[in-house]
């Protein structure tokens, strides 16, 4: 077993990560009844993907020996009704302006986001968007 989720009332959540016990609590959104003090489940599918593709990029830059920390996604979901579900997930990626890397490993790295195990993994009729700000200095 990956996780526990335990159904507190209320519309609300506890997911609890088995093999580290960390817990994320969630909430039904304000649109659908709920309070919207929590992530919602659709918020944490696309908040998944976003996950994924910063760590997937992670993995190949620590190859490239090209440091990501403080890469920044920003994340919208895009609902639509009847039935009720996600249509499209925004992403865009802010990278830092101290960050070293030539039009080659961007490339690399743009394409690692794209083949993300969570990108495989959701419906090929759910809209994706991405765009990569890159901000960096560039090697002479």
């Amino acid at each position: 077993m990956t996780s526990t989720v335990i159904y507190e009332g209320d519309l609300r959540t506890v997911a609890q990560h088995l093999q580290s016990g960390t817990e994320i609590e969630t909430d039904a959104p304000t649109d659908n009844q709920g309070k919207g003090e929590r992530f919602s489940p659709t918020d944490l599918v696309a908040t998944a993907l976003g996950a994924c593709m910063a760590t997937t990029m992670g993995i190949k830059a620590r190859d490239l020996q090209v440091d990501l920390r403080g890469m920044k996604l920003s994340i919208q979901k895009i609902m639509k009704p009847d039935p009720r579900r996600i249509a499209g997930v925004n992403v865009i990626f802010d990278f830092p302006a101290t960050l070293v890397v030539d039009e080659k490993q961007k490339t690399i790295l743009e394409r690692t986001a794209h083949t993300c195990p969570v990108m495989y993994s959701i419906h090929p009729d759910l809209e994706v968007k991405i765009e990569f700000n890159w901000k960096s200095v560039v090697p002479a």
